[in-house]
C-alpha cells in the first residue's frame, strides 16, 4: 500500500476545493470522456429512465473522474473506487477524499486531502415545504426558525437548512442511519453552521454560491479553513 500526494490546483491539507460542474455540455465531450467510467455507471446510467437525467448523470460523474486524474496525476484510465459500509466511495491509495452531488443542472464536486467530508446541491423549488416535509424531517427548532421567516423566504431557507444536512450526513457517511431531526443547522443565508450533534466539534460548515436558484453546503472535518471554487 502506498499514498499518493496530492498537488493539483494547490491542494492543500487546510484547503477545500469545490468545482461547479455545468451539466448542459456538449455531448462530444462527455462521450470522449466515458471510457474513464466504470461499468458500475455505466450500468447505472443506462438504467435512467429519462434522457436528461442520463445525460445529466453521465456528465457529472465523467467530469468527475477526469478532476480526479487530474488531482491524482494519474493517466486518462478506468480505475475502481473502494466502497465504505454506508456505499461512500474512496480512493484507499490516496488521501485525496471527495463527494458529488448533482441537482438541475448543476453539479458540484467537492476535494480535501486527509479530511473526511461530503457536499449537497439543490435547485430550490417553490412550496416544497406546503408538504410538511420539515415538520416531519426537520429538529423542532429548526422548524420553528424556518416557520418564523416571511412567507416569501422560507423556499430558500428549507434547502439551506436541507442542503446542511444532507452535507453533514453524507460527511459521516451514515446515510439513512442518521435521523435528520437528531442535529440542528443554521438558517442564517450566510453563515452555515453545526448548531447541535453529538460530534459538533468534529466538524467545520461551509455555506456554498452555486449559482442563481440554488443552495449549497460542504461540511469537512475540523482543520479545513480555505474553500476554493472553480468551475469545470
Amino acid at each position: 500500500m502506498y499514498i499518493i500526494r496530492i498537488v493539483a490546483w494547490g491542494l492543500s491539507g487546510k484547503d477545500l476545493h469545490i468545482w461547479r460542474i455545468a451539466l448542459e455540455r456538449d455531448e462530444a465531450e462527455v462521450r470522449s470522456l466515458r471510457p474513464l467510467l466504470s461499468q458500475t455507471e455505466l450500468d447505472r446510467a443506462a438504467r435512467f429512465r429519462f434522457e436528461k437525467d442520463r445525460r445529466h448523470y453521465l456528465a457529472a460523474h465523467t467530469i468527475l473522474r477526469k478532476l480526479l486524474l487530474e488531482y491524482l496525476q494519474w493517466p486518462p484510465a478506468p480505475f475502481d473506487f473502494q466502497y465504505g459500509t454506508e456505499g461512500k466511495p474512496c480512493i484507499p491509495t490516496s488521501e485525496l477524499r471527495f463527494n458529488l452531488s448533482h441537482s438541475g443542472e448543476v453539479a458540484l464536486a467537492a476535494f480535501t486531502l486527509g479530511h473526511e467530508l461530503g457536499v449537497d446541491v439543490e435547485r430550490i423549488r417553490e412550496g416544497v415545504n406546503d408538504e410538511g416535509i420539515a415538520q416531519r424531517f426537520f429538529s423542532p427548532s429548526e422548524a420553528a426558525a424556518l416557520l418564523a421567516l416571511p412567507e416569501d423566504q422560507r423556499d430558500r431557507a428549507f434547502f439551506r437548512i436541507w442542503t446542511r444536512k444532507e452535507a453533514y450526513v453524507k460527511a459521516r457517511g451514515g446515510g439513512l442511519t442518521i435521523p435528520l431531526d437528531s442535529f440542528d443547522v443554521s438558517v442564517h443565508p450566510d453563515k452555515a453552521e453545526l448548531l447541535r450533534a453529538s460530534d459538533r466539534n468534529r466538524w467545520t460548515m461551509f455555506h456554498l454560491e452555486a449559482g442563481p436558484g440554488y443552495c449549497a453546503a460542504a461540511v469537512t472535518e475540523a482543520g479545513v479553513d480555505s474553500v476554493r471554487m472553480f468551475s469545470a
